[in-house]
């Protein structure tokens, strides 16, 4: 008689996978790295267009470019789809090729803080400029 604890021989090969973590688990980081890798598209356009346009112009003409509303908003949201997809994908690399859970844990801790940090400074920066020129 075999132990009630004990793996049965029996089972499929699905049955003996259960447990071993969800196959639709990265389902909603893969469609996040998508929609941000497509909502880079127009805003990195828009974002060279602007400096081809601000080529030559000093300080003072790049506040006055940014003290537009619209232009400030479209800069914070490329900053913040930028370090958003960045983190996406260096996650996606440490979770591929990272073994030990706890320096795994720490290094996809460490790429949120210093992604979210950069893009707040970023943002910061624009405000700072768009507001105070």
């Amino acid at each position: 008689m075999t132990h009630p604890t004990a793996p049965s021989v029996m089972r499929s090969k699905l049955g003996q996978a259960r447990g071993l973590g969800s196959a639709k688990s990265g389902i909603h980081h893969w469609w996040a790295q998508k929609v941000t890798s497509f909502a880079l598209l127009p805003l990195t356009l828009w974002f060279i267009w602007s400096c081809i346009h601000l080529r030559g112009a000093g300080r003072a003409g790049v506040a006055h470019y940014m003290a537009n509303p619209l232009v400030s908003a479209l800069t914070i949201a490329l900053l913040a789809t930028t370090f958003h997809h960045l983190q996406l994908g260096l996650e996606a690399v440490v979770v591929d090729y990272v073994r030990e859970e706890k320096r795994k844990l720490a290094t996809i801790l460490t790429i949120k803080a210093i992604c979210t940090l950069f893009a707040l400074a970023g943002s910061i920066a624009v405000l700072k400029l768009a507001i105070t020129g």
